[in-house]
């Protein structure tokens, strides 16, 4: 297999994508974060002092996604058409996190959707962090990706019932 991001001196570079077809792109990304059960009543309930937080979280993985190109180095910056995120809050103590990203372009969303689920996780923490300082992010991954020549994945585990 050929390592696409380094060149012939083993340098990182940037993968030139110029002669890739443009084709419609998604990627669902998933995670969650884990927090006492009066935590997650709080947030349901609006009682935490920093405001909603999923409305926060929810600005925060779309501003993300945006910017990934900006934080991931070899992420080519791209034209997002679409960034969403939907949040469940499952009994007793997580709020499950989706993202699901599109473009028109010549390279996925993967990473696009993958930092917007972090970044809301990370929203999360910080805007619960003075009233539960246990919360644990993780289970972060790609459900899902549409587009390029790879065509369609869907991860075998990935159940989504809990997101349709």
């Amino acid at each position: 297999m050929e390592l696409t991001h380094f060149d012939e001196q083993g340098r990182a570079r940037m993968v030139d994508v110029g002669a890739k077809a443009e084709t419609d792109r998604i990627a669902v990304a998933r995670g969650r974060i884990r927090m006492q059960p009066e935590t997650l009543n709080r947030i349901r309930s609006g009682q935490i002092a920093k405001g909603d937080v999923l409305a926060v979280a929810q600005v925060a993985g779309i501003m993300a996604a945006k910017q990934t190109s900006a934080l991931i180095p070899m992420c080519h910056p791209l034209l997002i058409t679409e960034a969403k995120l939907n949040f469940h809050l499952h009994e007793p103590d997580e709020v499950w996190i989706e993202a699901a990203v599109k473009v028109s372009g010549k390279t996925g969303v993967e990473m696009e959707a993958l930092t917007a689920v972090c970044t809301a996780a990370l929203t999360i923490y910080d805007m619960c962090k003075a009233v539960d300082k246990t919360m644990t992010i993780g289970e972060i991954y790609l459900a899902e990706k549409q587009g390029g020549k790879s065509g369609r994945f869907i991860r075998e585990e990935n159940s989504g019932a809990h997101w349709r």
